[in-house]
């Protein structure tokens, strides 16, 4: 398997789009457990690194430091 890349305050893609209807989310801690926030709603998320990089899509956006 491919690692997927991704970094804290980086906006992604997920597989299934979160039931706002949005499908973009903002990686806000970063760790063994990773927690996202819907660019929609502001709902926040947490799950697992494994969990999340199996249903992250693709990055969007790259965060610049």
């Amino acid at each position: 398997m491919v690692d997927k890349e991704f970094g804290l305050n980086d906006v992604v893609e997920m597989k299934k789009p979160h039931p706002c209807g949005e499908n973009r989310w903002k990686i806000i801690r970063m760790g063994m457990d990773i927690r996202i926030k819907c660019e929609g709603c502001s709902h926040s998320v947490m799950i697992p690194r494994r969990e999340f990089a199996r249903k992250m899509k693709k990055r969007l956006v790259k965060h610049e430091e």
